[in-house]
Order: C-alpha cells, then structure tokens, then sequence
C-alpha cells in the first residue's frame, strides 16, 4: 500500500449506501459459513487487548454476573482486596 492509497479519498456515495434497506443489500457473492470453516477458524485478538483475558470457570463467572451489571469491577475489586490483603504475607 503506498501514501497515495492511505490519503485518498473515498468514492463511496454513503447517502446512498445508507439509504439501502436490509432486503436490497446482494450477499449472493459471500460464501455461506460451513462447519469446515469454523474447523479451520482462528480467533485473533489484538495484542492491546490480549493482555486482558481471564479464564474463570463457567460457575465463578455465573455468580459474578448474578450479582449485576457492573460484574466485572466487582471481579476487578475482589482480585486487588486479595492483593492488599495478602501484600504482607509475601
């Protein structure tokens, strides 16, 4: 890709892009998703967020969200009361 390709602009007539309803949109040319795509599928996760996956197991996470919607900064706020509480142990 050269400088030209990222400072053009774009020729795409949004207005009328927008203006398409679902039904008038052609998806003939896309190819239908079969189990032997997903067989070969890879989940890609961008680095930036990578570092912020956490396996819980499925019961742990279940209560967690049992307790509302802000579930995950309560797993945020359990996590470091372990931490300060176990800073001196260490």
């Amino acid at each position: 890709m050269s400088r030209n390709d990222l400072n053009s602009t774009s020729r795409t007539n949004w207005a009328a892009l927008e203006s398409k309803s679902e039904e008038n949109i052609d998806y003939s040319d896309i190819p239908p998703l079969t189990d032997e795509f997903f067989e070969t599928a890879v989940l890609r996760i961008p680095p930036e967020q990578a570092h912020n996956l956490v396996q819980l197991d499925p019961e742990v996470k279940q209560w967690f969200q049992a307790q509302g919607e802000q579930y995950q900064t309560l797993i945020n706020n359990v996590l470091r009361q372990y931490i300060e509480t176990n800073k001196a142990a260490r």
